[in-house]
């Protein structure tokens, strides 16, 4: 390996980088950053493929850096680091046809990111897939990457099936996940009710982003009036996609069946009091801290109107730092009800 310059196969492994990289630099000005993915795919696999023939050492990639740099000084992108990330890249997709959508469509830092975060690549696929259709920062995803996402989009126990149209049923049921992540709720034990007013206020940007995509924020403590009684809907929210009310009650305790009849009666005063013709059936989804899931299943077993039923979490990580200071989800309530005081 002290000879590089010396090995006749290495020279025309370095010429044929050199090429490629030149080739790429002309494409590029049409599609720069699908043929980007493309060159750091086809370099790493070059590596690979050298390595195992040649039996050149893990040395290679630094001298390659190097070289890469003295024929392209203004050039970024080719350390010895992101040249070891294009080998794993290449290792973890070793069919050229990934650069097709979506990997190829989203950015190569999206890519580093999948490759250490998440370790399955029918994952991957779908995250690229979701950051491509939805245009997340590279943050958003590894946020959703960490709270499992994958996972948990579509799990809610719901009646869709039954009271709504089949189109419509499999799209609402992708909306809705179980359970919730609220970790951004991250008070003091010693916050007091305007505290938690005020933080929820902060957060409705985190809490848009943990509920999806289409989520349009109506109000909190909705007022509704059902013959000669005042109700408060917890939070009221419209979904431009599905075209849609949206309601969601947080419960601090395990679910009763009685939460989806209560959840009834303020879908019903929605769907004739707000919604407009031409928008589809409200939805109702209940947020509890912990449900059996027979009992949700039967609760929704004769309820008419849409109804899904989740639970809220913490991510194990930060609830073993700090569970004692964040907001109970007593405290949530707490705050929502005292907000038109």
């Amino acid at each position: 390996m002290a000879n590089l310059y010396n090995n006749q196969e290495y020279k025309s492994f370095l010429i044929r980088i050199k090429q490629q990289i030149q080739q790429a630099q002309v494409k590029a000005v049409i599609a720069v950053n699908t043929e980007l993915i493309k060159l750091y795919w086809s370099i790493g696999k070059e590596i690979i493929t050298r390595q195992q023939d040649q039996k050149w050492g893990a040395k290679v990639i630094a001298q390659l850096s190097n070289d890469i740099k003295k024929s392209f000084p203004t050039l970024k992108g080719f350390s010895e680091r992101n040249l070891l990330y294009m080998k794993q890249f290449a290792q973890n997709y070793p069919n050229f046809e990934f650069t097709q959508e979506p990997l190829a469509e989203i950015s190569w830092y999206h890519n580093i990111t999948l490759i250490e975060k998440c370790k399955d690549n029918t994952k991957r696929l779908w995250y690229a897939q979701k950051a491509m259709e939805n245009g997340w920062s590279r943050n958003t995803m590894l946020t959703h990457i960490e709270s499992d996402l994958y996972t948990r989009k579509g799990n809610a126990i719901t009646n869709f099936e039954k009271t709504l149209p089949n189109v419509e049923s499999d799209l609402i049921q992708q909306e809705l996940k179980d359970p919730y992540i609220f970790d951004f709720l991250n008070l003091t034990e010693e916050a007091q009710e305007k505290d938690i007013e005020q933080a929820l206020i902060d957060n409705i940007t985190q809490f848009l982003l943990e509920l999806g995509k289409g989520f349009s924020f109506v109000g909190r403590q909705y007022h509704i009036t059902v013959g000669k009684k005042d109700f408060y809907i917890d939070l009221l929210f419209y979904h431009i996609e599905l075209e849609c009310y949206v309601v969601i009650e947080l419960k601090a305790k395990e679910f009763k069946p009685e939460y989806a009849g209560q959840l009834g009666l303020y879908l019903t005063a929605i769907d004739r009091q707000v919604k407009k013709p031409s928008h589809n059936p409200t939805i109702g989804l209940i947020i509890c801290k912990e449900k059996d899931e027979i009992v949700a299943e039967y609760a929704l077993g004769h309820i008419n109107n849409p109804v899904g039923i989740s639970q809220y979490t913490l991510s194990k990580e930060l609830e073993s730092k700090i569970k004692a200071s964040l907001p109970s989800i007593e405290e949530l309530e707490e705050g929502l009800n005292h907000l038109n005081d």
